[in-house]
């Protein structure tokens, strides 16, 4: 199993640069269940971010994007039941992806909470509560 970086998914997906889009596919596609890419949570997360923040990509596009990596045999996704549950849910149409996964690696961690100063995530995260 290789990991592979947040720029490998990027390129793969938006296809800005031709050569290292191709290189990118022929990586992935000979992926297999055998020998998977694997996918980190960071990684995972930055890709949400990148594709959103910087290549403006409408939040349906992201959502279909990372359902596609869930169900593709040579990706393996950290916590991969996990991603593809807030995914079905469409957390990736919203902007609380980063922070469900802070507040899941927090669960996972054996913490009680996570504190935030973000009121909106505090809000919509049970395990996120805002520091006053």
């Amino acid at each position: 199993m290789i990991a592979v970086d947040t720029n490998i998914l990027v390129r793969y997906i938006v296809r800005d640069d031709p050569e290292q889009y191709a290189r990118a596919k022929v990586f992935l596609e000979a992926r297999d269940s055998d020998d998977p890419a694997f996918v980190s949570l960071i990684v995972l997360t930055e890709f949400v971010w990148v594709l959103r923040r910087v290549y403006r990509l409408p939040p349906q596009r992201i959502q279909k994007a990372l359902m596609l990596m869930a169900e593709t045999a040579g990706i393996l996704i950290e916590d991969e039941q996990f991603v593809s549950e807030i995914v079905q849910k469409g957390v990736a149409l919203k902007d609380e992806f980063a922070d469900r996964l802070v507040a899941y690696c927090a669960e996972k961690a054996g913490c009680k909470s996570t504190v935030t100063f973000d009121r909106r995530a505090a809000n919509a995260i049970p395990s996120m509560e805002f520091l006053s």
